[in-house]
């Protein structure tokens, strides 16, 4: 398994690449804001299948360029490297951001994607915050939409860039959101910390508070019909997961979903249980598809 770079809009995209099973469908696994492929070290060699990762646009060793960086960006990067790179219909697996950008794919491109896996998955619902929170009184919104208009001031969200990029703060933000706090390593922190010192990294960060919303989950879905698995990890602080998941449900009753005892990063944290559930769900749920 080695870094390798495929040029897209003229910009650098990394990605990894891992087995070969054809007689299953490839897994691309797609990380959350601020990760990039190394937080799928646990997952990449040891989960037996053809799979890929990839750095989004504007995060980990991937390019950073000055860009308006929304779901709709990263949704036409992972569909142009399926079709260029792997060639035929993928699974997304997708944490976080990288969920709702999994979703966004297999809603418009629904002849490229075998199904789709989401670990404590990010992507507003209609009547949520794009974590999936519970419903906030108006005080709360006036309160988030002020802190979000103000953080679109450049200077303001360079220092606030400055101050989360510290590796004492990406620890403490770590052990916030991991259940289990010695998967909190020094090698993770580290994994999150260096693409933060890339050029563009600081505006890559401010472009995110500017970002129109995209569709809302609940729209994605109605246009899906492919496999889809969620993973919750329940002691997640950053959402509801009891509550999102019966908003999936509710949704997409055809679904497995699987709770697990981890916090926002269930790959991560009990790699072990993830990547044995992800196997079982590949090789016996999730056909092969044609090439469109």
């Amino acid at each position: 398994m080695t870094s390798q770079y495929w040029y897209w809009q003229d910009q650098a995209i990394h990605y990894v690449q891992q087995g070969t099973k054809p007689d299953f469908p490839p897994l691309l696994l797609v990380h959350g804001f601020g990760a990039s492929t190394d937080h799928w070290r646990k997952n990449i060699v040891e989960l037996d299948l053809e799979v890929w990762a990839i750095d989004l646009l504007g995060f980990g060793r991937s390019a950073k360029p000055p860009r308006q960086y929304s779901a709709d960006l990263w949704r036409e990067q992972l569909f142009h490297f399926i079709k260029d790179n792997i060639r035929r219909p993928t699974i997304l697996v997708g944490n976080s951001l990288g969920g709702y950008a999994s979703l966004c794919v297999a809603h418009q491109y629904p002849d490229w994607v075998a199904g789709v896996a989401l670990l404590n998955s990010a992507g507003p619902f209609t009547d949520t915050s794009p974590l999936g929170a519970k419903p906030q009184n108006p005080l709360t919104k006036a309160l988030r939409s002020g802190v979000q208009s103000l953080l679109k001031q450049p200077l303001v969200s360079y220092a606030l860039f400055q101050f989360v990029r510290q590796k004492s703060q990406i620890r403490k933000t770590l052990l916030q959101v991991y259940v289990d706090k010695s998967a909190v390593t020094d090698q993770l922190v580290e994994d999150i910390y260096r693409p933060s010192c890339d050029r563009g990294a600081a505006q890559v960060f401010a472009s995110v508070f500017s970002t129109p919303q995209g569709k809302t989950v609940d729209q994605l879905l109605a246009g899906m019909t492919c496999p889809l698995l969620t993973i919750w990890g329940t002691g997640d602080p950053w959402m509801d997961c009891q509550a999102r998941s019966a908003k999936f449900r509710a949704h997409y009753p055809s679904l497995k979903e699987v709770f697990l005892e981890a916090g926002h990063c269930p790959h991560d944290e009990v790699p072990d249980q993830v990547n044995q559930i992800l196997r079982s769900w590949v090789t016996t749920e999730v056909k092969p598809c044609s090439v469109p």
